[in-house]
């Protein structure tokens, strides 16, 4: 995989992520991860969630998530969220994760997706036409 190939999403914090002092709470960085993951995907290969689901009658899932906070992000910040490919496997990709404030990293995560088969939720081969373009 590419190391140049990092996709970012400028997000704004809003009151709806912070806890009450202004700090933005724990779970909404992965909210803030999901929406980078799509945006992603849509940009970056041309793939809308709905469109996987309708074409290939498949879906990503996450299966696991490791996050690292490393400094808090505050109400009215601008971060950039990432997606990068580490690894492709048959039916799982392995992405790094980030969020930061201009060059202060603030966050990091390992996520792994599994495509699944919106029939059986069970796993399914990445579809091909998306796994080329992943492997780039």
């Amino acid at each position: 995989m590419s190391d140049e190939k990092i996709f970012a999403l400028p997000i704004r914090v809003y009151f709806q992520d912070t806890d009450a002092g202004g700090v933005v709470y724990h779970g909404s960085y992965v909210n803030f991860m999901e929406r980078a993951r799509t945006e992603w995907l849509r940009a970056g290969y041309g793939y809308s969630n709905g469109a996987l689901m309708k074409e290939f009658g498949a879906v990503f899932v996450v299966r696991s998530m490791k996050l690292d906070y490393l400094k808090p992000a505050l109400l009215d910040d601008l971060l950039d969220v990432t997606a990068q490919v580490r690894d492709i496997g048959r039916s799982r990709i392995t992405l790094l994760q980030t969020v930061r404030r201009g060059e202060e990293l603030l966050t990091e995560a390992e996520v792994h997706l599994v495509c699944v088969s919106l029939e059986s939720f069970k796993p399914v081969s990445v579809p091909e036409v998306l796994r080329a373009q992943l492997k780039d």
